[in-house]
């Protein structure tokens, strides 16, 4: 831990220094508020106008955040401290205090936007407070390819696009329609600039680190808060760095140098942590190359991960119509990377020339292997060796390079008179994307190899993919360029062994449809029977002729907004305005039931599942029929069958909460490691919430999923010792004892078991006194409303 405290001695050193003074090298080094060049007006993105980039703003808090410190600052400390809202009196200490800071923009993708807006819509205010955009991406199911499955995902979400777009022109936010792209693809390309700092309702937010962004994943609440114009609250993160030196060749990739850290840290280790990369190495790598590794840092726990300010980033802006931005940028260069000397809490090097290859999975991201050893562990371990699909794409690989190197080695394929032996799938992350790669004939090389091009959508990644070449149960095998591999998360089947890799490597192992195959040593058949070895992929990091933007998919909010109606029909299945929820009586919580004991991972994904269920994302109670289906019972090692304590009766999970609703009966959950890692959907906070539950108690919790639930009005309470989790059995009753409960204080938790004595255990818990008024008043959303007067 890393104490920040102010130190009166360093104010003499620390005072603005004029344009004149010659720049020292030093971390004492730094952006000055008289500095001229910060005083320009720039804005954000050339689809709004008012909103300007305000380094003058940042320059002046980072001077005196200095005046208070004693070190260097690492570049995630300078975003950060660079946004907060009050430099002068806010306490810093990594990993400790709770910063409260003002984000400059928001972004919400529809699944996850529509209880943001339903929650924003019950503050009542005309217009959102800060910059926001709606992003429509998760709803368009993969079928038989692009623009059919576009059309009828328009047909099926109709109502909710509708509901969309007219809140959106209602409060002042940009809406993208569907087929536009990607959420994080749509950032990257029109909304990120180095130094900002953005909060967005998904998990792989983070990808925009790639343009040295510090954007953070969130639940729907947090987001509401600073659509409201209040600040938001983040616990400092402890920083990791990753030093990186060499260059990458031949067949490896930026997405290497992620699934190597994956490895290292595993799916909890970057828990609480901003991951910083820097060393030599970083400017062997092209902005969208960044911008995948950022995106798959959400698979460590990682609060976000940052690039500092480099060429390649300016280069990215220029192509992407943003020169203004990259030269703004570079007048404040000097606070858009690391400090010498700055220190982080832990160090990994990478040395880039040495690295090889690697295959993640399956079922977990961090179960990292070098492609040299990747064919022994598939024997090894008995995985399913025939390669059923590969799939490209993503919010994590979808940009010019990825497609361009793709296709080279499928041209290679081609030239040898092979095509994809295994299925083969495409997803542009971008309508601009997919505009460029048809116009430059990448599109064409990749669909004549045997791709299926799909919509400018998640699709698969998400689990949006209605997949016929497999029985549900059946064994096999598939490999993606995405960044999320969960148990079931593709394609609703358990038995799928799902690994992630580079879009390359995809490419290579769909050409032999075998999971043994190694492109660096191993030689494959042409059409006449020779052998021949795959080329290197090669691939411009930016298209020469520019980026072609495609069709107009952008809805800008309208100049007269106030006869705008957002209708949200009572008998809808699909959209439900929310209620409050009941605030705290003040009293003990006793004699509490356990729903499920939950064993092993329990991701998001287990606690709320997305697919077909996405439908009902603006629906609470019909999306509650989700609820924990997924996770496994301790008490039988089945999912979705847990057995009611006064009937005995085994139901399914959300059967029962429903039935101790009805009863007035509260209950708990008792949760192992990580609980909660993987989406930031705050649907898996929300269900437990409305069914009746008042606490999750875990060995471990994910950091947004904790912050989800204590924004519902629950209690996110761990073991103080990670052992007594094996105490409890899953027939137990308990009390909380919580009357008095108080920021930094330990919860005693009174167990009485079935058939034996009462014991206590000892549950931590990280409320700050503003939280805790969360939880008074039943919810965060009750308690702006009761602080408005509302």
């Amino acid at each position: 831990m890393m104490s920040l405290r102010p130190l009166g001695r360093l104010a003499s050193r620390l005072q603005a220094s004029s344009v004149a003074t010659p720049l020292r090298t030093s971390w004492m080094t730094y952006a000055t508020v008289t500095d001229d060049p910060l005083s320009k007006k720039v804005e954000m993105t050339n689809w709004e106008k008012g909103h300007y980039i305000n380094y003058k703003k940042m320059s002046e808090n980072l001077a005196i955040v200095r005046k208070r410190l004693s070190r260097p600052l690492t570049f995630a400390e300078k975003v950060l401290y660079s946004h907060l809202d009050d430099p002068h009196g806010q306490d810093i200490q990594r990993g400790v205090s709770y910063l409260k800071l003002r984000p400059d923009r928001v972004a919400c993708q529809d699944a996850t936007a529509q209880m943001a807006i339903l929650q924003f819509m019950s503050a009542g205010m005309p217009s959102v407070a800060t910059p926001t955009t709606v992003h429509c991406d998760h709803l368009i199911e993969a079928q038989i390819g692009g623009n059919k499955d576009l059309d009828r995902a328009i047909e099926i979400n109709k109502e909710v696009y509708n509901f969309l777009s007219t809140a959106c022109a209602k409060y002042n936010i940009g809406f993208w329609k569907p087929g536009s792209g990607i959420i994080h693809q749509i950032i990257l390309e029109n909304y990120a600039f180095p130094g900002a700092l953005l909060i967005g309702t998904d998990s792989h937010t983070p990808n925009a680190g790639g343009l040295g962004m510090a954007a953070i994943g969130v639940g729907g609440a947090d987001a509401v808060d600073v659509m409201a114009g209040l600040p938001w609250e983040l616990k400092a993160p402890k920083i990791i760095g990753v030093k990186l030196t060499g260059e990458l060749s031949g067949w490896a990739a930026p997405k290497d140098i992620i699934l190597k850290v994956a490895g290292i840290l595993t799916v909890k280790g970057g828990t609480g942590a901003i991951v910083e990369y820097h060393g030599p190495g970083v400017n062997s790598l092209s902005c969208t190359g960044m911008a995948t590794i950022c995106n798959m840092g959400a698979e460590i726990g990682a609060t976000t991960s940052i690039f500092p300010f480099n060429d390649r980033m300016y280069d990215y802006l220029k192509a992407t119509k943003r020169q203004a931005i990259g030269d703004f940028s570079r007048s404040y260069a000097a606070e858009l990377k690391e400090d010498e000397g700055s220190e982080y809490d832990q160090l990994i090097e990478i040395n880039l020339s040495e690295l090889e290859p690697h295959i993640n999975g399956p079922f977990t991201p961090d179960l990292a292997t070098p492609i040299s050893k990747f064919s022994q562990a598939v024997k090894d371990n008995g995985w399913p060796q025939e390669l059923k699909v590969g799939l490209i794409g993503s919010c994590t690989n979808s940009s010019y390079e990825d497609m361009s190197r793709a296709a080279s080695i499928a041209q290679d394929a081609m030239d040898h008179g092979v095509k994809a032996k295994a299925l083969f799938t495409v997803t542009p992350g971008s309508e601009q994307i997919r505009a460029t790669i048809e116009r430059d004939g990448q599109l064409k090389t990749l669909e004549d190899f045997g791709g299926m091009i799909l919509a400018n959508a998640c699709g698969p990644c998400i689990g949006q993919w209605d997949r016929k070449d497999v029985k549900k149960g059946e064994a096999n095998s598939i490999i993606s360029s995405y960044n999320r591999n969960f148990t079931g998360r593709n394609d609703a089947n358990p038995a799928t062994h799902s690994f992630v890799t580079s879009p390359d490597l995809v490419v290579a192992m769909t050409i032999a449809g075998d999971l043994s195959f190694n492109p660096l040593t191993d030689t494959l058949k042409d059409k006449d029977g020779n052998d021949f070895k795959l080329k290197a992929p090669t691939g411009d990091g930016l298209p020469r002729n520019g980026y072609d933007p495609g069709n107009d998919t952008y809805q800008a909010p309208p100049e007269e907004r106030a006869s705008v109606e957002v209708q949200v029909s009572p008998t809808s299945d699909r959209l439900q305005v929310l209620e409050p929820f009941t605030p705290w009586d003040g009293k003990d919580l006793t004699d509490l039931p356990i729903l499920i004991k939950a064993k092993g991972k329990t991701t998001t994904d287990h606690i709320s599942m997305a697919g077909p269920w996405l439908k009902y994302r603006g629906h609470l109670d019909n999306i509650s029929n989700n609820m924990l289906i997924g996770a496994i019972n301790e008490a039988n090692g089945e999912a979705n069958k847990v057995q009611h304590f006064k009937t005995g009766e085994w139901d399914a999970v959300p059967a029962t909460a429903r039935k101790y609703k009805k009863d007035g009966i509260k209950w708990v959950v008792i949760g192992d490691w990580n609980y909660g890692e993987g989406s930031s959907r705050e649907h898996a906070a929300l269900e437990p919430r409305h069914l009746g539950g008042t606490a999750i108690i875990t060995r471990s919790f994910a950091r947004i999923h904790e912050t989800n639930l204590k924004k519902q009005g629950m209690l996110p309470l761990t073991f103080s010792n990670p052992e007594d989790y094996d105490k409890i059995k899953p027939d137990d009753k308990v009390d909380l004892l919580v009357s008095d409960i108080q920021p930094g204080k330990p919860v005693i938790m009174k167990v009485h078991p079935k058939d034996g004595k009462a014991f206590d255990v000892e549950l931590s818990q990280t409320f700050n006194e503003g939280q805790l008024e969360w939880f008074r008043n039943g919810s965060a959303l009750n308690a702006m409303a009761k602080a408005s007067g509302k």
